[in-house]
């Protein structure tokens, strides 16, 4: 393991990795053993100002650069990713409290958009385009946006940041990015030795690790970058596209929300089957995924046999450490949110849902609990979970199930079960969010297929095309190449 990816109290700022100039010192901990694996001095706004100024001239000779010579360092990135392999699923098992398996799934899901993203300088297209103007011809150019600020999230830290990062800088821009203050170095120093190892040059890409409460409107309001992509809460993504709005210059948003999936299953469905799922797609990261299952609905003539085989499904995981690649369930990211939880636990009781399977605390470790006869009107149906409790509801039928579903706020993903899959689309169809997946689990990610929810689950999509539209604008330019003859 190379000694310039062990060590990561500085932070690369405006083209050199430094301290921040704050007076705060934040430790980074594991969630699993305490252990302080890097203390790092904050950055002020100061820092983060020098950022966006030196990403923003950086990114003018970077924008010129052939195609090729960008997606050329795209691909040395997914080769470092893959030399890096085990040292980078260490940091996530370490830093955000990943089981090993959960390490591997982002791991091989950031390496994947960064192999999509080196495709993308070559599929950046405009067009032309007719004129009913004699002599005109309509040009309309695809151009990079500038700079790009990047708001991650501390559940996938590594994934949530380059699925924006990558394409950003191999479309043209500069990028400018806040790490979640638990993952700071997954959600963002790692990536910017990664990329500087590939040979991005400096300035091109920042982290500034400084506090949300000090920085956070800073971040936003800043006349610099042209568009933030925010991961995230709903109450915060709201604050940021009301910042990007009514500041200097409107600026673009890519949100990605908070969720409340569904998970439904039929009456024609393999229990059995939807069972397995489900216990992957509500445990995977203890829950702590926007996509993981929120709310498992299923037709009351197979409720029983459901929830008999969710429970002993969920019987078999095992509890404990991380780095075990046997581990199914790992830490709480911290101790505010083991805190959170035990109240939703709380809550459940009170509101009168059955206590089908009782888990308990174990430092930061917090084993699956299991809820029956859940209501629509139940906190544990009605907000987003973010940890490994399960509450289970009974549908009177299909449209039914479907009512209930579309019973809320959210529409990020969704998912369901039937024996029949075309019965299974049509129901896929009326669901009420971005992304809704047939006999699985709503926990999918692709590197080229959008991604990305509806309602109050966000704004824009991420991936493929979708990112080449996210992190692009266009220019119409016209040129009249005969005089033209005006009416006046």
């Amino acid at each position: 393991m190379a000694d310039r990816y062990q060590d990561f109290h500085l932070q690369p700022l405006a083209g050199e990795w430094c301290e921040g100039s704050g007076d705060t010192r934040r430790p980074v901990l594991d969630p699993y053993s305490g252990e302080e694996l890097v203390s790092i001095r904050l950055a002020t706004s100061e820092d983060l100002d020098k950022a966006y100024r030196e990403a923003e001239v950086a990114q003018q000779s970077w924008a010129e650069q052939a195609p090729s010579e960008r997606a050329a360092v795209l691909h040395k990135a997914v080769s470092i990713f893959d030399e890096r392999k085990e040292e980078i699923i260490d940091w996530l098992i370490r830093e955000s409290g990943s089981t090993r398996l959960k390490a591997m799934v982002e791991w091989g899901s950031a390496r994947a958009i960064t192999l999509e993203a080196a495709s993308m300088p070559a599929r950046a297209h405009g067009y032309t385009m007719a004129s009913d103007i004699p002599g005109k011809d309509n040009l309309v150019y695809r151009r990079p946006l500038g700079v790009v600020g990047v708001i991650s999230p501390w559940n996938f830290p590594l994934h949530l940041s380059q699925r924006s990062v990558a394409p950003s800088l191999a479309l043209g821009n500069a990028v400018v990015v806040k790490p979640a203050s638990d993952t700071p170095v997954t959600g963002g120093l790692l990536l910017a030795r990664i990329f500087e190892e590939a040979g991005l040059p400096a300035g091109l890409l920042s982290v500034v690790v400084g506090a949300g409460s000090e920085i956070g409107d800073d971040f936003v309001a800043h006349p610099t970058p042209a568009l933030i992509s925010f991961t995230g809460s709903t109450s915060v993504g709201k604050n940021i596209g009301r910042i990007a709005t009514s500041g200097r210059y409107i600026k673009k948003v890519a949100l990605e929300l908070g969720g409340n999936s569904p998970f439904v299953v039929l009456d024609d469905a393999d229990v059995e089957q939807a069972a397995k799922a489900a216990v992957f797609g509500k445990f995977l990261h203890q829950g702590q995924i926007c996509m993981a299952i929120n709310r498992i609905i299923v037709d009351q003539s197979r409720y029983e046999e459901f929830v008999e085989a969710f429970v002993a499904q969920v019987k078999t995981l095992r509890v404990g450490d991380p780095s075990d690649i046997e581990t199914a369930i790992g830490p709480i990211i911290n101790q505010s949110q083991l805190e959170g939880l035990q109240r939703k636990i709380a809550d459940a009781r009170s509101d009168g849902a059955t206590v089908l399977l009782e888990g308990e605390a174990n430092g930061q470790v917090f084993a699956p609990w299991v809820f029956g006869d859940v209501t629509p009107e139940m906190s544990l149906s009605a907000e987003e979970i973010f940890g490994p409790i399960a509450g289970i509801q009974k549908a009177r039928d299909e449209q039914h199930a479907l009512e209930l579903a579309n019973g809320t706020e959210f529409g990020l993903s969704s998912a369901l079960f039937s024996g029949d899959p075309e019965r299974g689309l049509r129901f896929a169809r009326k669901v009420q969010a971005g992304m809704t997946h047939v006999n699985d689990m709503p926990v999918n990610d692709e590197a080229a297929l959008p991604f990305g929810g509806e309602k109050n689950s966000g704004l824009g999509r991420f991936n493929g095309e979708w990112a080449i539209e996210e992190f692009t604008t266009v220019q119409w330019v016209s040129v009249q190449r005969e005089p033209r003859q005006y009416p006046f």
